[in-house]
């Protein structure tokens, strides 16, 4: 559905899940799109990112993120163009990533854009991907923590997901031997054939630990 620069459709936590979330969770509320203040911008989302961690943030449960208190947007990581700005550091035109969650249009006061620049500008959802939090989790978590050396083995669980796909990829330029682990035969394929993982391991089929042994 094309965007209306009218109207501001918004999803909202309509109440907690328990278990996989539904339709009935959440609600789709429309309302005229707000007017930027003093050092305010207005931002309309282009791209949104829908991640595993929010089904956390669902819940009010005791978590490393905040919960969505229910009635409220649902947040989300996006990548958006400035339409409006009384904000000195922003022009109408900027492309930022934001926290503006499931609605067309957010204000935002500027503390939580960060303006894209240079090369990612050709294609900047990339900045919620391999240059974004999944990019950035799989290179610190494996070079600043793991530190992989030549020759080494790797095992990436979820291997064909959003970080683990790039883990494995980076591991095999370090000169790993990358054992990837996956479920089903098909994401097993992908890992080996596209991704590069010398060997993965379908966790839906024999003994894991078994195979762990024999190709570790």
């Amino acid at each position: 559905m094309p965007q209306d620069k009218q109207t501001n459709r918004r999803i909202v936590l309509a109440s907690r899940p328990h278990g996989a979330p539904g339709e009935a969770n959440f609600r789709l509320e429309s309302e005229h799109v707000p007017t930027p203040g003093k050092g305010q911008v207005l931002l309309r989302t282009i791209w949104l990112s829908l991640d595993p961690y929010m089904r956390g943030r669902m819940s009010d449960a005791p978590s490393y993120v905040p919960p969505v208190a229910v009635n409220d947007v649902m947040g989300a990581g996006t990548v958006a163009i400035v339409e409006q700005s009384n904000h000195e550091d922003y022009q109408p035109g900027d492309w930022v990533v934001s926290q503006s969650g499931w609605q067309d249009f957010a204000l935002s006061d500027g503390k939580d854009l960060f303006k894209l620049s240079g090369p990612v500008l050709k294609h900047p959802s990339w900045a919620l991907g391999m240059l974004g939090m999944t990019g950035f989790t799989a290179y610190m978590g494996l070079l600043d923590i793991g530190n992989p050396q030549p020759g080494e083995t790797v095992v990436v669980a979820a291997a064909t997901g959003a970080v683990g796909s790039m883990v494995g990829q980076i591991a095999k330029l370090k000169g790993c031997y990358v054992v990837g682990i996956a479920g089903g035969e098909e994401k097993c394929r992908y890992a080996e054939e596209v991704l590069g993982f010398d060997r993965c391991l379908n966790h839906r089929s024999g003994d894991l630990a078994e195979s762990l042994k024999r190709y570790c």
